[in-house]
């Protein structure tokens, strides 16, 4: 997908002040049998058509609303994807300004996990 420069110009400001993994990474991590807590934000439809095992759903447009009732430790280790880590990147600058400590944005995202063979969750029909 072609992303707006504007947009891009955004997620760049916000890359300097959070953290990100690799997909690598989150292999490793999951690999660990670590409990891991991973949220996929991207919309209702793309979550739809398949997603990295254990996440949960959280799309970027609720994400603010619902995360204090989901996670109410500002401590606790979040990681988050997107398509492609932009979203997620962004969302990741939001719950920090909401007091999370700890969140961390999959660079590369689910178009990343599924190039590296991750296995995909996809729903039945």
């Amino acid at each position: 997908m072609q992303h707006n420069p504007r947009f891009l110009q955004l997620v760049e400001s916000v890359r300097t002040n959070i953290r990100e993994c690799s997909i690598a990474d989150l292999k490793l991590l999951l690999e660990k049998k670590s409990p891991v807590l991973l949220f996929d934000v991207r919309e209702d439809h793309e979550w739809a058509k398949g997603h990295i095992p254990t996440a949960k759903h959280l799309g970027r447009g609720i994400i603010e609303r619902d995360i204090e009732t989901l996670i109410p430790d500002a401590e606790t280790e979040i990681y988050l994807y997107c398509g492609g880590g932009f979203r997620s990147a962004l969302a990741a600058d939001t719950l920090q300004k909401m007091g999370y400590m700890h969140v961390i944005s999959v660079d590369g995202g689910f178009r990343g996990w599924k190039e590296s063979g991750g296995e995909i969750i996809t729903p039945s029909a």
